[in-house]
């Protein structure tokens, strides 16, 4: 009996090609838009999956309240260890300490290169379960040991086994390879973690390092824990989390609160606000998941449409099957496997457009994903997909076309009915309404990130480029490089800074002066730079001087930002001394010689931070920072500074980056989102006009001969286009009013999490719904001018 349903139902689709072509190329593009989308979402939430003791593992962080606003974060002091070891080891399976990744130089031979990588104590490779191809397991025992990852390994040592080979890092430190691990992959923390070397090599060769073991307030380290068996984080959290304020009272001011950070929420849900964790990406995968439901309800919608639209068609043949003894189940069966048809024939079309279009897909969205042909799991989610598919999208048809009474169908006097046309209608509306809240929420999303793109720098980010220098080899030659480098006529400024021009990496309070209010906690983003650093960035200074060499006061001057001037409630802050407020020992006092320009160094999105620029009398540059010379081409200017760089750092690999493109990152995840969005609005909309081209092509055939009439009786072109048109753009204008305060709740609410955002404006709504109604319009005078200009006398002729 199927294979007798198959058979009816493969028939009627070939029989009518042009209804079959849109059914079923509306349903592959939703269904390949949902699988593309559950793709995504899949390898979103798998995000970590390499760890195999993912539910157990946590960061340590912390919470401090400074004037009444409460920051959460992983960075914490260096006794903080001992004090968990000490107190609340048996919470705890394995506890390690951690450095921030970076950049490092590692040579073997002749081979140079530069790789990030971390410095962890000896459990830290247990901890992670990393898997270790070659050499030891307990790699990080020896002082003297680095474990590298198998690409790092294949880059320095090519074919030779790296096992007891000997590593320089950054020209400091003589290593041995203990153990090589497979490359952690993409879609996990630490994936560019490329080498990892003994904990105790970074404390002997760090004196500030060693120095932090007693200092609480000192927030420079990473530390991560898996927990013990039979216990939970919370549990753990509640424990230890006021582990520092009670024993250390410095630090109690700011209400420190220890808890544990879940792996598992590393990366969907890493947002805090005011000491709460509020999501973070996981919202995204909210978003794709409503938009592939609701493209997927689309293409569905279509089918139903289209299917109770060609009702009379079908009603003979179902009056006559009735007649001669179906039942309505029996019917309601064959529609459902013609559905079922329809579906399985889309889903096969919507396979080989994602294995198109996934290539593309990936580059756009930063993943490597590829299809799943040998996962079973994906296989049996599919022959749940295509069944639900096919019930949601044939029910309704199979439902309605069953009811027809054969009597009147088979007499003649069948009619659909007065309200028969009406859960189309609803339909069409849903569909519309849908469209146009995407038109309304992708412009929004492109407005919010041109808004942010089009916010003042307050630097020239065009042809400024940074050289890391994360070597001992950089140290005391400043000054011999930045005459070489002007020299060569490459570079018309330089400069050093602690922290890359697009970041902030270090924070400090601790200090008073005048006026300061009692209570009041600064918290100040510090960057060490040289004396050239304004001119090199074009930093504007509002007040006061720049740095300058002729003053050997200015090695303890610093520069502040705008907002640091209204932080620090300083009306006239030029001359006014920064001093440290530790009473035992305290530091030399910090004269304020300038205000600069606010710049933005972190999100794009949020206020400046109050900032200062402190003359770096300790050598603590991370960056050169350089001003190419705008008379020659980049490529010019980089094969000249290289040239240079090479004299004098020939064990050292050339690295440099433009800071214009570093800045241009910050807004790569909102730019993905939002053409990500923008692709799939379009699709959506593509979907809608598909069924709406259906449903005109069925209603001027159904109106053949009314038209005929209409046309012997001397009604124009227009007239029949406008006889035809007029219902869909009443349909589509009640989907704007119904789509436009949707979209306005919503993303009014999505803009709340962005201090610095854009005003929602009337014209945004009214250009979507406008474009809506023409596109509407578009699609259906095709079918209608066609209907109107075909001959009457082919329409109104009795056969």
């Amino acid at each position: 009996m199927f294979k007798n349903y198959v058979k009816i139902a493969w028939r009627n689709l070939w029989k009518n090609k042009g209804y079959t072509f849109i059914n079923v190329g509306g349903l592959a593009l939703g269904m390949a838009v949902t699988l593309i989308i559950g793709l995504w979402i899949q390898d979103e939430q798998s995000h970590n999956s390499y760890f195999k003791n993912r539910d157990s593992i946590a960061q340590v962080y912390q919470s401090q309240t400074l004037n009444g606003e409460t920051e959460s974060g992983p960075a914490i002091p260096r006794p903080l260890e001992k004090a968990l070891r000490d107190g609340y080891d048996d919470n705890f399976k394995h506890l390690t300490m951690c450095s921030w990744t970076n950049n490092h130089y590692l040579k073997y031979g002749e081979t140079s290169i530069s790789r990030p990588g971390n410095y962890m104590q000896q459990v830290g490779p247990e901890l992670f379960g990393l898997e270790i191809i070659r050499g030891e397991k307990d790699g990080l025992r020896e002082i003297n040991s680095i474990m590298l990852s198998e690409s790092t390994a294949a880059a320095l040592f090519a074919s030779e086994d790296p096992i007891g080979k000997t590593v320089t890092v950054s020209n400091e430190h003589k290593l041995n390879v203990s153990a090589i691990y497979t490359d952690i992959p993409f879609n996990n923390t630490f994936n560019d973690t490329d080498f990892i070397i003994p904990w105790e090599k970074y404390l002997a060769s760090n004196e500030w390092i060693r120095n932090a073991e007693d200092q609480w307030g000192n927030n420079s380290f990473q530390m991560f824990v898996q927990l013990a068996d039979n216990t939970t984080f919370d549990k753990v959290t509640n424990t230890i989390k006021d582990v520092k304020k009670n024993l250390n009272e410095d630090t109690a001011q700011f209400n420190p609160q220890i808890f544990l950070f879940p792996m598992k929420d590393w990366y969907l849900r890493n947002n805090f606000e005011n000491g709460k964790q509020v999501g973070g990406r996981i919202k995204y995968v909210w978003l794709f998941g409503i938009i592939g439901a609701f493209v997927l309800l689309l293409a569905c919608i279509n089918f139903m449409n289209l299917s109770t639209a060609r009702s009379e068609k079908r009603g003979k043949e179902v009056g006559i099957r009735k007649a001669i003894g179906s039942q309505r189940g029996q019917l309601i069966y064959q529609f459902l496997s013609e559905s079922f048809l329809v579906v399985l024939f889309a889903f096969f079309l919507a396979m080989l457009l994602v294995i198109l279009s996934l290539s593309g897909f990936n580059e756009l969205s930063r993943k490597e994903i590829s299809f799943p042909w040998d996962n079973g799991t994906f296989w049996l989610i599919s022959i749940v997909f295509i069944l639900f598919t096919s019930l949601l999208a044939g029910s309704y048809p199979a439902l309605y076309l069953s009811s027809f009474k054969p009597v009147d169908v088979l007499k003649g006097t069948f009619k659909v009915g007065k309200y028969a046309g009406l859960p189309r209608k609803i339909m069409v509306v849903v569909q519309f309404t849908v469209s146009v809240a995407f038109i309304i929420g992708t412009v929004i999303v492109m407005q919010q990130i041109n808004h942010a793109k089009n916010r003042p720098v307050g630097y020239d980010k065009e042809g400024l480029i940074q050289i890391p220098t994360f070597s001992q080899d950089f140290l005391g030659k400043y000054d011999l490089i930045r005459t070489e480098f002007l020299g060569s006529g490459a570079v018309v400024e330089m400069s050093t800074s602690s922290s890359p021009t697009t970041q902030i990496w270090s924070n400090r309070g601790g200090f008073t002066w005048e006026g300061k209010p009692e209570g009041f906690q600064e918290d100040l983003a510090w960057t060490e730079v040289s004396p050239e650093y304004a001119k090199s960035l074009n930093l504007k200074i509002i007040e006061g001087r720049d740095f300058s060499r002729d003053f050997a006061t200015d090695s303890l001057g610093v520069l502040i930002n705008e907002t640091a001037k209204k932080y620090l409630g300083m009306e006239n802050p030029v001359g006014q001394l920064l001093r440290d407020d530790d009473e035992e020992d305290p530091g030399p006092s910090l004269k304020i010689i300038g205000v600069v320009q606010d710049m933005i160094t972190q999100s794009p999105y949020e206020p400046v931070k109050q900032g200062v620029y402190v003359y770096d009398r300790f050598n603590n540059s991370s960056y050169y920072n350089l001003r190419l010379n705008p008379n020659h081409s980049a490529t010019q200017n980089i094969v000249e500074i290289e040239r240079v760089f090479k004299e004098h750092f020939p064990d050292i690999p050339f690295e440099y980056e433009f800071v214009d493109g570093q800045y241009g990152e910050k807004f790569a995840s909102e730019e993905r989102i939002g053409t990500l969005s923008g692709i799939f609005t379009a699709l959506a909309i593509l979907i809608s006009c598909l069924g709406l081209f259906g449903l005109t092509s069925f209603v001027a055939e159904q109106r053949k001969k009314e038209i005929g009439v209409r046309k012997v009786l001397g009604a124009s072109i227009f007239n029949v286009w406008n006889m035809l048109s007029k219902d869909f753009l009443k349909l589509v204008i009640t989907s704007c009013f119904i789509a436009v305060p949707i979209a306005y709740y919503v993303m009014n609410g999505w803009l709340q999490a962005y201090p610095y955002r854009v005003v929602l404006q009337w014209w945004i709504f009214a250009s979507a719904m406008v474009g809506a109604m023409l596109v509407t319009l578009l699609t259906v005078s095709f079918q209608a001018i066609k209907a109107a200009k075909t001959n009457p006398v082919k329409s109104l002729r009795t056969e």
